[in-house]
């Protein structure tokens, strides 16, 4: 088994937000790294700069969603491979994975916005991947299964990855708990669901017209389903500098497990040999 599995949180926010990143991240392993969703532009090269994440280490990126602040930064990250990629700078391949719909929109941007040269490299250097409602991926070190979260706004998809140790990890996207997905989030280790405001500015940032909930809602969910860690993100940003510390009093008053709400760039320990959460 691997030393370590880490989650680092490369953006925080919803697709409005203008004092950190949208919300994306990574799941990795000393071996493997994923990277989810992609915010809306070429911040993300710079996020991952400041992770200290080489983009040559990224050869996985699993796209919940068509949504522009969770696709066109995938559109840079390809573009930046394949550029090194013919530079003799990376190696191997990247691989994308996607339901229908993202990847069609991935596809329409790349034929209208990369350069000839680029667009030929789709299917040598970069492999787009179609998925389906309840796939099963092997990718390295994680076992993802991919599920659709069943929207009336948007086709998206989340997923539950099975870590290297054992334990399951579910990603919700950036929409509520549906209770058809029961199967993936009951009794996870780690459950990330997004949050977009506190309940008490509900009738401010109106979450329940867009297809969100508050971190109240959020966190009786986590409770009601016995998940053992909430990680909580896809958040307003008027509140930022007091954000980790109200969102995660708002949680705790409504469940008993362990809060997370991490800034941009801040990592979450999986597991390690040391310490085990």
């Amino acid at each position: 088994m691997n030393d370590t599995c880490k989650l680092t949180i490369l953006g925080t926010g919803n697709a409005l937000v203008t004092k950190c990143y949208n919300t994306c991240f990574t799941i990795h392993t000393p071996q493997t790294m994923i990277l989810v969703d992609a915010g809306g532009g070429n911040g993300i090269l710079a996020q991952l700069e400041k992770a200290e994440i080489k983009l040559g280490d990224v050869h996985h990126v699993f796209i919940t969603h068509a949504h522009t602040d969770h696709i066109i930064g995938v559109l840079w990250v390809l573009r930046i491979f394949i550029q090194y990629a013919l530079r003799g700078m990376v190696d191997g391949q990247l691989h994308i994975y996607g339901h229908d719909k993202s990847l069609l929109v991935l596809r329409t941007m790349i034929e209208l916005m990369l350069p000839a040269k680029l667009q030929k490299q789709i299917g040598t250097i970069v492999l787009l991947h179609e998925i389906k409602d309840g796939d099963s991926l092997s990718i390295e070190d994680f076992n993802l299964t991919c599920f659709d979260i069943l929207s009336t706004k948007e086709k998206q998809f989340g997923f539950l990855a099975v870590l290297p140790d054992g334990k399951r990890l579910c990603c919700l996207g950036d929409e509520p708990y549906n209770p058809a997905n029961e199967q993936y989030a009951k009794d996870a280790d780690w459950l990330l669901a997004e949050s977009f405001c506190l309940y008490a500015h509900r009738d401010i940032f109106k979450p329940y017209e867009k297809s969100h909930v508050t971190v109240k809602d959020a966190a009786e969910q986590a409770e009601a389903l016995g998940v053992k860690n909430l990680v909580i993100y896809h958040t307003e940003d008027k509140n930022i500098d007091r954000r980790k510390e109200l969102y995660t009093a708002e949680a705790k008053a409504h469940y008993n497990g362990n809060v997370f709400v991490p800034e941009d760039l801040e990592t979450i320990i999986l597991y390690n040999n040391e310490a085990d959460i």
